[in-house]
């Protein structure tokens, strides 16, 4: 709002700061055949000859002083120049620069970003050089790198130095044509986004920025740029003439759509204007340039004031804010902030002034225009015009829109993935700039906070002077209004539903919030990644002996002399013995490369990234509602799915689906509503009741109410807007005291009730017009949705949003409320209000939130009564399972209200801190509420959930649920979905007085309950346990409390509590509180952690986790943005962890394992060759040998075992989880493990190499030819065939999954060296390998040899596997024997996921037998006796139940019941089934315990005082009477 200053306030308040929100959304159309109707409907003529305008500068006002002067408190906040980044900005419109904006040459101080991003990291000239810089960040490559430089040495003795560096050249190849690919995409949607279209105003003069700055480098491509595009053209039009072809007129107009730039006479006169409205004529140079706008043009040298440039009421857009159709005398009193049907006094009506932007007083040159650009060119400070469905180019202040209220519709599903529309606001005073003659009249600063990343705030304030008021000699006044986040559109939104907006740009390019949010997900690595660079190091060590023992023996050798080496070598190379160590050690390194594996990080990123596609390609997690499929968005991290120990869950989106029926209310102490919720059925199980048959009963009776309800309410008022199937609210009762049954007092009770539902919300209204009438509501919460659907479901109809306030249709009456003001929702507020100037006059507050917000903001002292039977109602309701809110108002004075009204604006008015100075101010009026009522709201679970959570508990995975609800709603959604059942004692933690002693001293009493004291001892030998633990307690502790437990001393206690506890729920917890609880388990118990959630509040639980998984929900897609994968439902998360996260979890452990072992092999049999040549580092085998070896000899059996491997399959992993146990006890990669590979490789390494030395040994082997085979390149073909195929069988041997793929890669690979063998010493080229293929393929003895060597190799890994399989078999040897016995043939008929009751129907080991049910026929229990939570089954001292209301020691276990027939007390004079229901099983809780227990909600809102509220005050007139 627009602020004069020493302004005096009239009697009666005009609207300021508000949201309006839409109720019919427009057919989407496309934004350039959107544009071009909207041009061609306003301009339709043109003079054919007018010229194209004249360029040239805005002459500048000399009125910057007067700006000077408008910053009095604001001038602290901003610095004498503003930084990109850190400091405040100051933004000139048509004003010059003060003097401390300037530098010495005058160009602007202030530098800021471009609009032009670049998210590719390469360009082509930087793409080599920034590659390798990139990828030689590898160790690994820089030691194959340094080792390639050793062999152009020939001292080292490497025989082909160029092809050493092969494998690394192929490596860095394939990498570098990975990220090609991906920098590619990149840099193609960077061109496509910088270059994208936005209409920004030229031929006008932006102060902000300097051509000047451009640099040097920038210009130089510019040039060239604009030069070769100069050379294309003319080359182009030069072929064109001379092939004579080319398209004529008509062809041409066929190819694009005609241009609004015509040049026709426009038909229609405007009511507004004297004159029939012209624009410029196409123009092939500037045919992009739009002169006129689709508004109306002022007549020249006119003054148009608010009605000239506003649309004429028939031309208006259906939108919620211009809801009254043809109203004219609406738009007349617009100005003035008065309703249309106030009865106000017209005479008695203040006239609020808003001001202007556009100085009356300015000569405009009248040379700029708008002009297609692209987004790259757009700067800080332009003017820029946004069409229908266009996305936003840069963060902009909206200044006026197409809508005569200054509204506009955003979809911000780029930011935050909300598809619902949000409203934003232009400035009033800026809603005459219409034009772009108007932009250069307008004169006036933005003063802005710097750039940050928060997407839901901002605060900036625009200030200028106010001329023409008082005559041409008027000096101004000096004004300002406030820009907040609704004022504001942010880069990657769309324009929706809004024919066009004009704004001016105030960030750019990096600045922007999308851009400064970008990157935020913190990069993650794999647990089996991180212990993989300590066996890279063992490897380094064992390499770094090998080369010291080669050197070592190498220089003594030497030393010695009268060896046989002194006679057949002429000198050494170092000439002293040092120096040949030395040498040697080198040459070693060079030899022994093989054992540090080079293709084992790339084999790894081709498995993972596999496993990632298989991940995505699963239909069985594929989400068809909303087309989504679990999209993996870390790829290198699928090994740790399989090794979760504990997930953290939210609860509402993620267990349940956040989709909010309303169910029952309260109002004025009288219950209404009829529901039987899952959460209800779970406490009725508890209690013994058959919830069968009483689900059964109560449905009857809800499709019966239901009935009633629908013939009240048409018999009441024939609502257009009510659809029978979307009634969630049956309550007859309720309609029957509407009309009046129950007396005048609970009928107006009940009318308040639904004012307030109808009037204090923030939610867009969608209206489709027909016969049949249809409204819906999309609202940021599911949950407002449903309280303003149940409010039109009941009579009061919210129809939309008029300029002024909104109109309602209250029983076929339409009435309008004027909104004053909106205190929207937040998350520390946990509450909004709306003001309401009422038709009568009056002003009301009411207020909306959560239970205990409100009930201490009550007025003091009144409604005792009133609070505490609401309070029991509550508690009821959250017992069920249901959401709940408290509604409440307050009747204002009009001189309270100014005086409040005052405070606010300035608050509204500050740059700095603006929401919490706006957070104060709204405190002060939300308090000395009068209690309306309270609202039940169900969120249903989603399919599955309980199911997918005794299917995680199965295989051994601990889930704690973490949410914001209330601790009753918490635990009978806990016993919804399994994560509590009647055989858990319910460990409350409630620490009531806040102090760190009491804490401490209630962990102690419950650590006592298992033997626990919470030393160092018990934490270490809890590390080591990873079973679950008995299904024996559970424990529930709220915000409160848990922020105590947190600190550093008390954490490792609660930890050690929580581990002895089956299901933890913490309730009341804000997102910080969930981070610090998943860090505190994920370091403390040293296991591997999953958070899920749906909602921007999950983020930091999510991120903070080993594995975060986002779920598309209805809260937006925050946590997807933030997630390693995304899922649609929670009942994806069985197969995402017990199927794709175990199989690659075993897949990886094995294929690391086998990639060291076969590199040991290779490297060995090389080694124990040394020990025949004194280790002078000669080669047994060939090079090319020992350079194929891992690239093409051995890759593909070990890289398709980690791509396909599978012990078993999906159904049956799902049908018997407790297989992956094996993963949380991190069994499948050990470090012994390793070292048995390790063994077992050099076991064969020395059969591979001895088999062929004592074949040779005896010097008599001569072929048939008289050739020797015994030479050392030869011998090398025996053994390196041999080590091949030994290597290769045996990674088959570790295969599960034995198929025809696997088989022929296997058998390819064995070929091959037999192959290459063959082909590459057929070549004069191999040297002394010449012919040697078929020298050594004639000998029988190279077969003969080979077959013997990989029966020896493989023979213990056989024995053992037998050995092992027979007598010591693990879960998953037995469950593939009963596979192959046809155990599991009943899956073969199934989906892919299996419910728990068919988990335990196959089995008769441990491993698979049936769960117990949770039920159990006891004896029967009077209902005094009967405990409402369950009791425990450790009939120990120590396990004393303190729920339990008769002392039990924990083995006493309630009755079944059949029903509730009789319930023990019922509902005043009437049945309410529902309300009855649940009665009784709250009377079943004693007396005693209700008056000591401060854990309820209703004993808590029973004592709690109005902390608010302190001072007791009048009665303030217009209270309504008929609350009690």
């Amino acid at each position: 709002m627009a602020r004069p200053p020493d302004r005096k306030e009239g009697n009666v308040s005009t609207p300021i700061k508000r949201i309006r929100w839409a109720t019919q959304r427009v057919s989407p159309q496309t934004g350039r055949s959107k544009r071009h109707s909207i041009r061609e409907r306003f301009h339709k003529g043109a003079s054919l000859n007018e010229k194209k305008r004249a360029s040239g500068g805005e002459p500048i006002d000399d009125r910057a002083q007067a700006i000077d002067g408008l910053e009095n408190d604001s001038a602290s906040e901003t610095g004498s120049t503003e930084s990109a980044q850190g400091n405040p900005r100051r933004i000139f419109f048509n004003l010059e620069l003060p003097d401390d904006a300037k530098d010495e040459e005058g160009h602007p101080t202030a530098n800021f970003g471009r609009n032009k991003i670049r998210t590719a990291k390469y360009t082509p000239l930087s793409f080599v050089f920034k590659n390798l810089w990139f990828q030689f960040h590898t160790i690994a490559n820089i030691y194959f790198l340094f080792l390639i430089i050793l062999t152009i040495f020939p001292i080292f003795g490497a025989s082909n130095p160029g092809l050493s560096a092969v494998p690394l050249i192929v490596i860095l190849f394939a990498t570098a044509v990975k990220d090609a690919i991906e920098d590619w995409r990149r840099t193609v949607l960077d061109n496509e986004l910088n270059n994208s279209p936005v209409h920004r105003l030229v031929d006008w003069n932006n102060v902000n920025t300097s051509e000047d700055d451009i640099s040097l480098w920038r210009r130089i491509k510019k040039s060239t740029s604009r030069g070769i595009r100069w050379l294309l053209k003319k080359w182009l039009d030069r072929e064109q003439r001379k092939t004579g072809k080319g398209k004529g007129y008509a062809d041409q107009t066929l190819d694009e759509p005609r241009r609004s730039t015509d040049t026709r006479q426009t038909i229609r006169t405007t009511s507004f204007s004297s004159r029939n409205s012209f624009h410029s004529a196409y123009n092939e140079l500037d045919g992009d340039a739009i002169q006129m706008t689709p508004v109306l043009a002022p007549v020249p040298g006119k003054e148009h004031n608010l009605q000239d440039s506003s649309l004429a009421v028939s031309q208006r857009p259906v939108t919620a804010f211009s809801y009254e159709e043809e109203r004219v005398a609406a738009d007349a009193l617009a100005g003035n902030g008065i309703a249309p049907n106030s009865k106000l006094d017209s005479a008695n009506v203040p006239t609020r002034m808003y001001g202007s932007l556009i100085d009356p007083t300015r000569q405009a040159a009248e040379r700029a225009r708008f002009k297609k650009d692209y987004w790259k060119s757009v700067q800080v400070g332009d003017f820029v015009r946004i069409y229908n469905e266009d996305q936003i180019p840069a963060d902009v202040v909206i200044l006026s829109t197409s809508d005569p209220d200054g509204a506009c519709y955003v979809e911000t599903k780029n930011l935050d993935g909300e598809t619902n529309l949000k409203v934003r606001q232009a400035l009033h005073s800026g809603r005459k700039v219409r034009h772009a003659r108007d932009c250069e009249r307008a004169a006036f600063v933005i003063e802005s906070e710097p750039p940050h990343a928060n997407l839901y705030q901002y605060s900036g304030v625009v200030r200028w002077n106010q001329r023409g008021l008082g005559g041409s000699n008027d000096p101004g006044q000096d004004m300002s209004e406030p820009i907040s986040i609704n004022n504001l559109l942010l880069r990657g939104c769309s324009l929706r539903n809004t024919e066009w907006v004009l704004a001016v740009v105030v960030f750019t390019g990096r600045e922007t919030k999308i851009m400064l949010n970008s990157g935020i997900t913190p990069s993650k690595r794999s647990r089996i990644s991180r212990e993989l660079n300590w066996n890279v190091i063992y490897n380094f060590i064992i390499l770094f002996f090998m080369c010291v023992i080669s050197g070592i023996v190498q220089g003594v050798t030497w030393a010695q002399g009268n060896n046989s080496l002194d006679y057949f070598e002429f000198g050494s190379i170092g000439h002293r013995p040092s120096l040949d160590g030395f040498i040697t050690f080198w040459t070693a390194l060079i030899l022994f490369q093989n054992l540090v594996p080079i293709s084992l990080y790339i084999s790894l990123e081709i498995i993972k990234t596999a496993q990632a596609f298989f991940i995505y390609s699963d239909t069985f997690m594929y989400y068809d509602k909303l087309d989504y499929p679990c999209t993996p968005k870390s790829w290198n991290i699928s090994d740790d799915l399989g090794q979760i120990e504990y997930i953290f869950s939210d609860k509402t989106g993620t267990l349940t689906q956040n989709v909010m029926e309303f169910k029952k209310c309260t109002i004025n102490g009288v219950p209404y509503g009829e529901a039987y919720t899952e959460a209800q059925a779970g406490m009725q199980r508890r209690q013994g009741i058959n919830v069968e048959e009483e689900g059964a009963k109560a449905h009857q009776q809800i499709a019966r109410d239901k009935i009633k309800m629908l013939d009240a309410i048409r018999s009441m008022h024939s609502n257009p807007y009510l659809y029978d199937d979307q009634l969630t609210f049956v309550a007859p009762d309720f309609m029957s005291d509407l009309a009046g049954e129950a007396g005048k007092e609970q009928r107006a009770a009940n009318e308040r009730f639904m004012l307030a539902l109808a009037l204090c919300h923030t939610v867009i209204t969608e209206r489709t017009p027909g016969d049949l009438p249809k409204i819906e509501f999309k609202a940021q919460s599911p949950d407002e949705a449903a309280l303003v659907a149940t409010a039109r479901d009941c009579g009061f109809t919210v129809l939309g949003r008029s300029s002024d306030g909104i109109i309602l249709n209250i029983m076929g009456e339409e009435q309008e409320y004027q909104v004053l003001n909106t205190l929207e929702f937040n998350s520390s507020r946990k509450r909004m209000s709306a003001i309401i100037r009422m038709p009568d006059g009056n002003i009301v507050l009411f207020c909306k939130g959560a239970d205990s917000v409100i009930y201490s903001r009550l007025r003091h002292g009144q409604q005792t009564q009133l609070r505490k039977i609401t309070a029991e109602h509550l508690e009821m309701f959250a017992r069920e399972g249901l959401r709940t809110l408290c509604i409440a108002q307050r009747v204002l004075g009009e001189e309270e209200y100014q005086k409040w009204n005052k405070d606010h604006d300035l608050a509204a008015a500050a740059v700095q801190d603006r929401e919490e100075k706006l957070e104060k101010v709204s405190d002060v009026i939300e308090r000395d509420l009068t209690l309306l009522g309270g609202t039940a709201i169900e969120d249903r679970l989603q399919d599955g959930v309980p199911d997918t959570i005794a299917l995680l508990g199965d295989a051994g995975i601990k889930l704690w649920v973490l949410t914001g609800d209330k601790v009753e709603t918490a635990i009978n959604i806990g016993f919804s979905c399994n994560l509590l059942d009647n055989d858990m004692d319910l460990i409350v933690f409630k620490v009531d007085d806040e102090k760190h002693e009491t804490a401490e001293a209630e962990l102690d009493k419950h650590l006592a309950t298992f033997n626990l004291t919470g030393s160092d001892e018990e934490l270490a030998a809890a590390r080591r346990n990873h079973e679950p633990p008995d299904p024996t307690h559970a424990i529930v502790i709220d915000g409160d409390s848990l922020k105590l437990v947190l600190e550093h001393d008390l954490r490792q206690k609660f930890l050690l509590l929580c581990k002895q506890c089956k299901s933890v729920l913490c309730c009341r917890v804000s997102p910080s509180q969930k981070a610090a609880v998943v860090q505190m388990v994920k370091t403390g118990l040293d296991v591997m952690t999953l958070s899920v959630g749906d909602g921007a509040n999950d983020v930091a639980m999510i991120q903070e986790a080993n594995v975060g998984v986002g779920i598309a929900g209805e809260e937006g897609r925050q946590a997807v943005m933030s997630s390693d994968y995304a899922i649609g439902q929670f009942r994806f998360l069985q197969r995402l962890v017990l199927v794709h996260g175990r199989w690659s979890y075993r897949r990886l452990s094995e294929t690391i394992a086998n990639f060291f072992y076969k590199n040991i092999v290779w490297t060995f049999a090389l080694f124990w060759y040394q020990l025949y040549n004194n280790f002078d580092g000669s080669y047994l085998f060939d090079y090319t040998y020992i350079l194929l070896y891992n690239l093409a000899f051995t890759s593909l059996p070990i890289i398709f075992m980690g791509i396909l491997d599978q012990d078993v399959s999906d159904k049956v992993s799902l049908a018997v989880p407790q297989l992956y146990r094996r993963g949380i006890e991190r069994k499948e990669w050990t470090q012994l493990k390793f070292w048995v590979y390790m063994v077992d490789g050099i076991y064969q390494s020395l059969i591979c190499f001895f088999m062929a030395y004592l074949l040779f040994r005896p010097a008599t082997f001569v072929t048939s030819s008289g050739l020797n085979v015994n030479d050392r390149e030869r011998m090398g073909v025996y053994v390196a065939c041999a080590t091949v195929v030994v290597v290769n069988v045996y990674v088959l041997l570790n295969t599960y999954r034995w198929d025809w793929l696997m088989l022929l890669l296997v058998a390819i690979s064995i070929l091959l060296i037999w192959f290459w063998t063959g082909v590459y010493t057929s070549f004069t080229s191999s040297g002394w390998f010449y012919k040697a293929a078929p020298q050594v393929y004639g000998q029988l003895t190279f077969w003969a040899l080979s077959l013997l060597t990989v029966s020896i190799c493989l023979l213990p890994r056989f024995t053992a596997k037998t050995i092992q399989k027979v007598y010591l078999p693990r879960d998953v040897d037995i469950i593939r024997e009963r596979i192959r016995q046809g155990r599991f043939k009943y899956l073969d008929g199934s989906d892919a996921y299996v419910s728990p009751s068919k988990v335990s129907s196959t089995a008769s080991s441990d491993l698979l037998k049936p769960t117990e049910p949770a039920l159990k026929h006891v004896r029967n229990m009077p209902d005094d006796e009967r405990p409402i939570y369950p009791p425990s089954v450790t009939a120990t001292a120590t396990t004393y139940n303190p729920r339990s209301q008769n002392g039990s020691d924990g083995t006493e276990y309630t009755g079944h019941r059949s029903s509730l027939e009789q319930p023990t007390r019922l509902s005043l004079d009437r049945p309410r089934p529902s309300f009855d229901r649940m009665r009784a099983s709250i009377d079943r809780i004693r007396p005693s315990y209700e008056a000591s227990s401060n854990f309820t909600s209703a004993a808590l809102l029973t004592k709690m005082e109005s902390s608010h509220s302190q001072r007791q005050f009048p009665h303030t007139e217009g209270t309504s009477s008929s609350l009690r």
